[in-house]
C-alpha cells in the first residue's frame, strides 16, 4: 500500500504527540512519587520530636521537644490536671516536671525527667520563624487525634491575626488554618512543607477551623522562662 506524504506526515505528528503525552504523564508520575517520598521523609523526621503528653485519668495530648535535653512545649490545658508523663513514639515513657505555664496563651513547658538522661537522646525540633508566614501556605499538623498516634492532617493557612487575652500581654498572635484537628492534636506541632514547626495547635474553632500559637510567640515564652535564644530556620 502506498501512503501519501501528507498522510504520512500527519501519522508521524500524531504518534509524536502521543509519545509526548506519555512522556508528560511519566514526568508527572515521577514528580508525584518524588514529592510523596519527600513529604514522608519530613513527617518521619518530625515524629522524632513528637511526644504524647499524658495527664493521668484526664486523657492525653501532644507535645513537641522544643530544645535538646528534653524541653517539651505543649498546651496549658493539656497539663492543668494530674501529673504529666511523657511518652515517646518509640515506646519510651518518662516522668515530666512542669517548668512554666501560661494560661492566657495556652502554653506550658515541661522537662523530661529520666534517671538515665546521659544515655537518652532528646533532639530538639526544627523551629521555623512564623513571622514570615503568608496566607495560603500549606500547613501540616501532627498529633494524636482520637488516640491515633502520630496522625498527619493537611490544609492551608487561612488567616494571620491576634486575639485579646486577659493578661498584661493584651493580645496574642494566632495562626488560623483549615487543617482538620480533633482531641489529641492539642499541643502538637503545626509545620510548614519543609518540616519546620511554625506553631503549636491549641484549639478547634467552629468545628473545622484550627488555631495555633505561632512559633515566634512560643520562642518568646520559652526564652522568658529558660533564657537562651532558640534557633529558627528559614521557612
Amino acid at each position: 500500500m502506498v501512503v501519501s506524504l501528507p498522510r504520512l506526515r500527519l501519522q508521524l505528528e500524531s504518534e509524536s504527540e502521543l509519545l509526548q503525552g506519555d512522556q508528560d504523564m511519566v514526568n508527572e508520575s515521577n514528580l508525584s512519587m518524588d514529592l510523596t517520598k519527600a513529604f514522608a521523609g519530613v513527617f518521619e523526621s518530625a515524629k522524632r520530636n513528637l511526644v504524647v503528653v499524658q495527664n493521668g485519668r484526664h486523657g492525653a495530648g501532644a507535645g513537641v521537644i522544643w530544645r535538646p535535653g528534653g524541653i517539651v512545649v505543649t498546651n496549658h490545658h493539656v497539663i492543668q490536671r494530674g501529673k504529666p508523663k511523657i511518652s515517646l513514639l518509640d515506646g519510651g515513657e518518662f516522668r515530666a516536671k512542669v517548668i512554666a505555664r501560661a494560661k492566657d496563651i495556652d502554653l506550658a513547658i515541661l522537662r523530661i525527667e529520666s534517671p538515665e538522661m546521659d544515655n537518652v537522646t532528646f533532639p530538639g525540633a526544627l523551629i521555623a520563624d512564623s513571622r514570615d508566614l503568608r496566607v495560603g501556605q500549606i500547613a501540616f499538623a501532627i498529633g494524636h487525634p482520637w488516640g491515633q498516634i502520630g496522625a498527619v492532617s493537611a490544609g492551608i493557612i487561612s488567616g494571620l491575626g491576634s486575639v485579646p487575652v486577659r493578661s498584661k500581654r493584651g493580645t496574642v498572635h494566632i495562626i488560623r488554618t483549615d487543617v482538620r484537628l480533633a482531641p489529641g492534636n492539642s499541643g502538637g506541632p503545626l509545620m510548614n512543607a519543609s518540616g519546620g514547626v511554625i506553631g503549636i495547635n491549641t484549639m478547634i474553632v467552629g468545628g473545622d477551623l484550627g488555631v495555633a500559637i505561632p512559633s515566634h510567640v512560643v520562642n518568646e515564652f520559652v526564652e522568658e522562662q529558660l533564657g537562651q535564644e532558640t534557633f529558627q530556620a528559614a521557612i
